[in-house]
Protein backbone atom coordinates (compact mmCIF):
# COMPACT_ATOMS: atom_id res chain seq x y z
CA UNK A 1 0.00 0.00 0.00
CA UNK A 2 1.38 3.53 -0.19
CA UNK A 3 0.36 6.97 0.67
CA UNK A 4 0.09 10.18 -1.44
CA UNK A 5 2.81 8.41 -4.24
CA UNK A 6 5.25 7.41 -1.55
CA UNK A 7 6.41 3.90 -1.48
CA UNK A 8 6.29 2.25 1.44
CA UNK A 9 9.45 0.50 1.52
CA UNK A 10 11.28 4.36 1.46
CA UNK A 11 12.70 3.86 4.78
CA UNK A 12 14.75 0.96 3.68
CA UNK A 13 15.90 2.18 0.11
CA UNK A 14 17.63 4.80 2.32
CA UNK A 15 19.32 3.07 4.26
CA UNK A 16 20.48 0.30 1.81
CA UNK A 17 21.77 3.63 -0.06
CA UNK A 18 23.29 4.99 3.02
CA UNK A 19 25.16 1.77 3.75
CA UNK A 20 26.35 1.36 0.31
CA UNK A 21 27.63 5.23 0.51
CA UNK A 22 29.41 4.32 4.06
CA UNK A 23 30.91 1.38 1.99
CA UNK A 24 32.30 2.81 -0.84
CA UNK A 25 33.76 5.84 1.32
CA UNK A 26 34.95 3.53 3.61
CA UNK A 27 37.18 1.04 0.64
CA UNK A 28 38.54 4.64 -0.67
CA UNK A 29 39.57 6.03 2.21
CA UNK A 30 41.19 2.80 3.05
CA UNK A 31 42.76 2.04 0.25
CA UNK A 32 44.05 5.70 0.07
CA UNK A 33 45.79 5.54 3.80
CA UNK A 34 47.02 1.95 4.06
CA UNK A 35 48.84 2.79 0.75
CA UNK A 36 50.18 5.86 2.01
CA UNK A 37 51.86 4.07 5.07
CA UNK A 38 53.24 1.33 2.71
CA UNK A 39 54.98 3.42 0.73
CA UNK A 40 56.39 5.52 3.65
CA UNK A 41 56.85 2.53 5.57
CA UNK A 42 59.25 1.11 2.36
CA UNK A 43 60.74 4.57 1.38
CA UNK A 44 61.92 6.43 4.32
CA UNK A 45 65.77 5.67 4.86
CA UNK A 46 66.07 4.78 8.27
CA UNK A 47 69.45 5.45 10.07
CA UNK A 48 71.71 3.52 12.85
CA UNK A 49 71.41 6.21 15.31
CA UNK A 50 67.59 6.10 15.91
CA UNK A 51 66.74 5.00 19.17
CA UNK A 52 65.24 1.39 19.18
CA UNK A 53 62.53 3.00 20.84
CA UNK A 54 60.71 5.31 17.81
CA UNK A 55 61.24 2.60 15.58
CA UNK A 56 59.56 0.18 17.68
CA UNK A 57 56.56 3.23 17.92
CA UNK A 58 56.44 3.60 14.08
CA UNK A 59 56.36 0.37 13.50
CA UNK A 60 53.60 -0.84 15.75
CA UNK A 61 51.94 2.10 14.48
CA UNK A 62 52.33 1.39 10.91
CA UNK A 63 51.40 -2.42 11.17
CA UNK A 64 47.94 -1.01 13.21
CA UNK A 65 47.40 1.45 10.76
CA UNK A 66 47.16 -0.79 7.96
CA UNK A 67 45.54 -3.41 9.69
CA UNK A 68 43.03 -1.34 10.49
CA UNK A 69 42.22 -0.10 7.35
CA UNK A 70 42.50 -3.48 5.31
CA UNK A 71 39.94 -4.70 7.77
CA UNK A 72 37.70 -2.01 6.65
CA UNK A 73 38.46 -2.36 3.01
CA UNK A 74 38.29 -6.50 3.19
CA UNK A 75 34.48 -5.97 4.69
CA UNK A 76 33.70 -2.96 2.29
CA UNK A 77 35.06 -5.56 -0.65
CA UNK A 78 32.48 -8.37 0.44
CA UNK A 79 29.78 -6.62 1.51
CA UNK A 80 29.70 -4.06 -1.40
CA UNK A 81 29.11 -6.18 -4.31
CA UNK A 82 25.89 -7.72 -2.63
CA UNK A 83 24.62 -4.09 -1.72
CA UNK A 84 24.92 -3.00 -5.07
CA UNK A 85 23.20 -6.28 -7.04
CA UNK A 86 20.43 -5.11 -5.68
CA UNK A 87 20.02 -1.44 -5.34
CA UNK A 88 21.44 -1.22 -9.64
CA UNK A 89 18.56 -3.57 -10.36
CA UNK A 90 16.23 -2.32 -12.98
CA UNK A 91 13.05 -4.26 -12.17
CA UNK A 92 12.31 -3.87 -8.30
CA UNK A 93 9.43 -5.20 -6.63
CA UNK A 94 7.72 -4.49 -3.21
CA UNK A 95 10.08 -7.05 -1.15
CA UNK A 96 13.36 -6.57 -3.33
CA UNK A 97 15.45 -3.95 -0.48
CA UNK A 98 15.04 -6.89 1.67
CA UNK A 99 17.00 -9.07 -0.28
CA UNK A 100 20.18 -6.97 0.20
CA UNK A 101 22.18 -7.86 3.78
CA UNK A 102 22.60 -4.35 4.78
CA UNK A 103 20.14 -4.71 7.23
CA UNK A 104 21.52 -7.99 9.13
CA UNK A 105 25.01 -6.86 8.77
CA UNK A 106 24.89 -2.80 9.65
CA UNK A 107 26.88 -3.10 13.07
CA UNK A 108 29.88 -4.85 10.27
CA UNK A 109 29.17 -1.69 8.11
CA UNK A 110 29.11 0.45 10.90
CA UNK A 111 32.76 -0.96 12.21
CA UNK A 112 34.05 -0.66 9.04
CA UNK A 113 32.81 3.06 8.54
CA UNK A 114 34.90 3.79 12.12
CA UNK A 115 37.55 2.10 11.72
CA UNK A 116 38.04 4.13 8.17
CA UNK A 117 37.42 6.93 9.28
CA UNK A 118 37.60 7.70 13.00
CA UNK A 119 40.59 4.99 14.24
CA UNK A 120 41.91 5.15 11.16
CA UNK A 121 42.48 8.88 10.72
CA UNK A 122 43.75 9.03 14.67
CA UNK A 123 46.58 6.37 13.69
CA UNK A 124 47.45 7.66 10.46
CA UNK A 125 47.77 11.84 12.37
CA UNK A 126 50.02 9.44 15.26
CA UNK A 127 51.91 7.94 12.17
CA UNK A 128 52.94 11.40 10.66
CA UNK A 129 53.86 12.19 13.99
CA UNK A 130 56.59 9.27 14.26
CA UNK A 131 57.03 9.31 10.50
CA UNK A 132 58.54 12.77 11.47
CA UNK A 133 60.63 12.27 14.26
CA UNK A 134 62.61 8.91 12.41
CA UNK A 135 62.51 11.48 8.86
CA UNK A 136 64.41 14.62 11.32
CA UNK A 137 66.08 12.93 14.21
CA UNK A 138 69.51 13.70 12.79
CA UNK A 139 69.37 17.02 12.81
CA UNK A 140 70.73 18.31 16.15
CA UNK A 141 68.00 20.59 17.08
CA UNK A 142 65.20 18.89 16.50
CA UNK A 143 63.12 21.38 15.94
CA UNK A 144 61.43 20.03 12.61
CA UNK A 145 60.05 17.05 14.73
CA UNK A 146 59.11 19.28 17.82
CA UNK A 147 57.34 21.65 15.34
CA UNK A 148 55.57 18.96 13.27
CA UNK A 149 54.34 17.32 17.14
CA UNK A 150 52.93 20.32 18.10
CA UNK A 151 51.11 21.38 14.98
CA UNK A 152 49.71 17.44 15.54
CA UNK A 153 48.72 17.46 18.97
CA UNK A 154 45.55 20.82 18.49
CA UNK A 155 44.90 18.98 14.85
CA UNK A 156 44.78 15.73 16.78
CA UNK A 157 42.33 16.82 19.37
CA UNK A 158 39.81 19.08 16.68
CA UNK A 159 39.68 15.80 14.64
CA UNK A 160 38.10 14.38 18.20
CA UNK A 161 35.94 17.53 19.00
CA UNK A 162 34.50 17.39 15.34
CA UNK A 163 34.02 13.83 15.33
CA UNK A 164 31.84 14.12 18.26
CA UNK A 165 30.64 17.15 17.59
CA UNK A 166 29.64 15.47 14.05
CA UNK A 167 28.07 12.57 15.58
CA UNK A 168 25.90 14.43 18.42
CA UNK A 169 24.73 16.35 15.41
CA UNK A 170 23.72 13.48 13.76
CA UNK A 171 21.58 11.59 16.17
CA UNK A 172 19.96 14.95 17.29
CA UNK A 173 19.40 14.94 13.43
CA UNK A 174 17.68 11.29 13.80
CA UNK A 175 15.67 12.31 16.98
CA UNK A 176 14.38 15.45 15.28
CA UNK A 177 13.28 13.09 11.99
CA UNK A 178 12.00 9.82 14.03
CA UNK A 179 9.67 12.48 16.27
CA UNK A 180 8.26 13.85 12.80
CA UNK A 181 7.73 10.82 11.35
CA UNK A 182 6.08 9.61 15.27
CA UNK A 183 4.01 13.16 14.92
CA UNK A 184 2.79 11.97 11.06
CA UNK A 185 1.25 8.88 12.16
CA UNK A 186 -0.30 9.98 15.37
CA UNK A 187 -1.73 12.21 12.65
CA UNK A 188 -2.87 9.76 10.15
CA UNK A 189 -3.97 7.61 13.36
CA UNK A 190 -6.22 10.13 14.24
CA UNK A 191 -7.70 11.24 10.76
CA UNK A 192 -8.48 7.17 10.47
CA UNK A 193 -10.05 7.06 13.79
CA UNK A 194 -12.03 10.18 12.83
CA UNK A 195 -13.29 8.10 9.77
CA UNK A 196 -13.95 5.39 11.09
CA UNK A 197 -16.55 7.01 13.72
CA UNK A 198 -18.05 8.84 10.86
CA UNK A 199 -18.99 5.55 9.17
CA UNK A 200 -20.41 4.20 12.36
CA UNK A 201 -22.41 7.26 12.66
CA UNK A 202 -23.67 6.90 9.24
CA UNK A 203 -24.48 3.26 9.72
CA UNK A 204 -26.42 3.85 12.92
CA UNK A 205 -28.05 6.19 11.02
CA UNK A 206 -29.19 4.50 7.93
CA UNK A 207 -30.40 1.67 10.10
CA UNK A 208 -32.58 3.57 12.12
CA UNK A 209 -34.02 5.55 9.05
CA UNK A 210 -34.93 1.79 7.38
CA UNK A 211 -36.62 1.28 10.80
Amino acid sequence: MSIRGVDENIYHWKILNLSRAKLKASSRTSALLSGFAMVAMVEIQIDDNIPPALLVSFAVCTVLLIAVHMLALMISTCILPNVEAVSNLHIQGPNTVFESPHMKMSTIIEMAWAFSTVLGILLFLVEICILCWVKFYNFESHLAAWVATGLLIPIFFIFIAFAAHFYLKLVGHKSEVYEHNIKELELLKDQLDDTGDNMDTHSQNGGQNIV
